[in-house]
């Protein structure tokens, strides 16, 4: 059972482009979570503690710092625009009081510490407290500061800047399990950095062709394996992922394991290497699997199983038989994302009419759910929705034909440990957890 926990963000018809949510993140507790927008900010939301007046809820996430990560660009050299939108944001692990994350657009990675500051200190002697210095020679005698309480303020700061190595434009970025490197993705490339070094990267894969009339395929996605720091995945438009191991070369234009899932040849249509592309992947927490995302479907692998994926579960198979109007209307390139629960036991990810899916790995059941207004109250209960495609709807169906193709869930993100989700509708993050009874 799945509860409306609150909803963020103005519930608006007439959104503004600025406003839409291009990616949201948890940190690796769980305490905060970001999102990214389109004009380029970041809004960071903090887990608040459970009241003793509310036990029903476990604490809601309200607003904790709000900052503009991103500004629009302009390339002179090739006459182009660079636009400020936030592409992907990822979370450090906690190594003190602050918190780190970085956010890229196309081009630029961007490390921010996000601080609090609840103390300020008082009484020094070359300056008087509104700032000004004091003449010298009117200091007769010797104070110390001292720390005075203050309004808390939470203070975001850029601390490192990463640009200049990217030619097109970056999909991915993941920190590995080193904590010290992380791996920046773009359609053609990717690139490792040390967090510490900004002006210079190792160019790890590079399949870009020396004719560019000859370019097949691009990489879509990319992520660092959870566990071991040598080992990463790349997936491409052509379908397949490719694990490729640093420890083998310096370059790794030959991966480590392919894993491509052979194509019916009764299915074959003018549409299939489009859907087939591959738009997310991502590792289970305990590394053992992976989970990617095409047009249709979710496919989960066994890393140790290269020749097709142990679970296939269909999000929308309904719209197979729409593909040409979704290719009219550019719908059939949208990059759904897809995330595990924290015990991977479950995997998430969205659909067209602000549906969103949800898979138990267990029991292979699977439920269909809405983020709308009407699931707006808190505490309600949200009702699983179906899509009827035969000829006769039942009372409370859907039908294909009046899916609104304009309100999708392209992002999504679950909390590590609890049964908290958020997922991105447009300009609204919606907030849901499980029901507790």
């Amino acid at each position: 059972m799945w509860c409306f926990s609150q909803v963020k963000g103005a519930i608006d018809e007439d959104v503004a482009e600025a406003d839409i949510i291009s990616t949201v993140e948890f940190n690796y507790s769980g305490e905060l979570l970001a999102t990214g927008d389109k004009g380029g900010r970041v809004v960071i939301f903090q887990h608040e503690q459970e009241s003793k007046n509310r036990p029903h809820l476990r604490g809601e996430y309200n607003v904790y710092s709000t900052f503009q990560s991103h500004e629009p660009e302009f390339d002179y050299l090739k006459s182009l625009e660079i636009e400020e939108k936030i592409n992907k944001i990822r979370w450090l692990p906690q190594q003190n009081a602050a918190h780190f994350l970085l956010s890229t657009n196309d081009k630029t990675i961007k490390l921010w510490k996000i601080s609090e500051r609840d103390k300020r200190a008082e009484g020094y002697n070359l300056k008087d407290e509104d700032g000004r210095l004091r003449d010298p020679f009117r200091i007769t005698s010797l104070r110390v500061p001292v720390l005075m309480p203050m309004d808390l303020m939470v203070e975001a700061s850029p601390r490192r800047i990463f640009a200049n190595a990217h030619t097109y434009h970056i999909n991915s970025i993941s920190v590995n399990s080193d904590h010290e490197t992380y791996l920046s993705a773009d359609d053609l490339r990717i690139n490792l950095w040390h967090l510490e070094i900004t002006d210079r990267s190792f160019n790890i894969v590079d399949i870009k062709p020396a004719n560019m009339e000859e370019l097949t395929e691009v990489i879509t996605a990319a992520e660092c394996h959870p566990h071991q720091c040598n080992v990463f995945v790349y997936s491409s438009s052509k379908g397949t992922i490719r694990l490729c191991d640093m420890r083998a070369a310096a370059l790794c234009d030959r991966h480590s394991k392919f894993f491509e899932e052979p194509e019916d040849p009764s299915s074959r249509s003018f549409f299939s290497e489009i859907i087939s592309s591959i738009s997310d992947v991502k590792f289970s927490h305990s590394g053992r699997y992976m989970m990617t995302r095409d047009y249709l479907s979710v496919k989960v692998w066994d890393l140790n199983m290269e020749n097709r994926p142990v679970e296939t579960y269909q999000v929308h198979e309904y719209l197979r038989s729409k593909l040409c109007s979704l290719y009219e209307n550019d719908c059939i390139f949208d990059k759904f994302e897809c995330c595990w629960n924290g015990s991977d036991s479950a995997i998430m990810t969205g659909s067209y009419n602000n549906f969103f899916r949800m898979f138990d790995r267990n029991t292979r059941r699977d439920i269909t759910l809405e983020a709308s207004r009407e699931s707006s109250k808190p505490r309600a209960t949200l009702k699983p929705r179906k899509v009827s495609t035969g000829g006769k709807r039942k009372k409370d169906e859907i039908s294909v034909d009046s899916l609104d193709f304009n309100k999708k869930i392209l992002h999504t993100a679950w909390h590590p440990k609890d049964n908290v989700i958020a997922v991105a509708a447009t300009n609204n993050l919606y907030i849901f957890q499980d029901k507790i009874n």
